[in-house]
């Protein structure tokens, strides 16, 4: 299908990255606090080339829905054969959850009939190798908390995201407000 490579772009929210494969996208990669450590992070996937597309495509959604035309990005195709397949139902679950709207930690593990493993739910999207188009930035911990957030600034970056989708927990602005 395709050869493996990465590409760089820019959106609201900082310079992103994609990664794809011989099967589709393999990860998505959010701003990091330091450039080069984006890609740092996307080097393992290849050489930075030339998209396909198909992933053209993607990167042309994924920065107007960071720019606030937002979109569900529900069917771009992602390459999960290397993520385990109790981080796949999570990101079912996560990838179902319209712009605009979150659940908790505790709803995703009820969802998929193990309540309890709220936890383990966190652990999954903290792997979450595509955020934005899984978007775990829509999961939010108990009582509204911003929880957890393993990409680009944390907690920061997570908030703004749920910003621009109008999203943000207990009528906290967005940061670009």
């Amino acid at each position: 299908m395709w050869e493996s490579g990465y590409a760089l772009f820019d959106t609201a929210i900082g310079r992103c990255g994609v990664a794809w494969g011989p099967r589709g996208i393999v990860a998505v990669q959010l701003p990091e606090r330091n450039p080069a450590a984006t890609v740092a992070r996307l080097r393992r996937f290849g050489e930075e080339a030339e998209p396909p597309e198909e992933v053209r495509s993607a990167i042309t959604r994924m920065v107007a829905h960071l720019g606030g035309a937002v979109d569900d990005l529900v069917d771009i195709a992602v390459d999960p054969s290397e993520v385990p397949e109790f981080d796949r139902r999570v990101h079912e679950v996560a990838r179902a959850i319209p712009p605009g709207e979150t659940l908790t930690y505790g709803e995703v593990a009820n969802r998929l009939g193990l309540p309890g493993s709220a936890q383990a739910v966190g652990q999954a999207l903290g792997r979450n190798p595509y955020p934005i188009i899984i978007p775990c930035h829509r999961i939010l911990g108990a009582n509204g908390k911003v929880g957890g957030f393993s990409a680009g600034e944390g907690a920061v970056t997570k908030l703004r995201i749920l910003g621009i989708e109008g999203a943000a927990p207990n009528g906290q602005p967005s940061l670009f407000d």
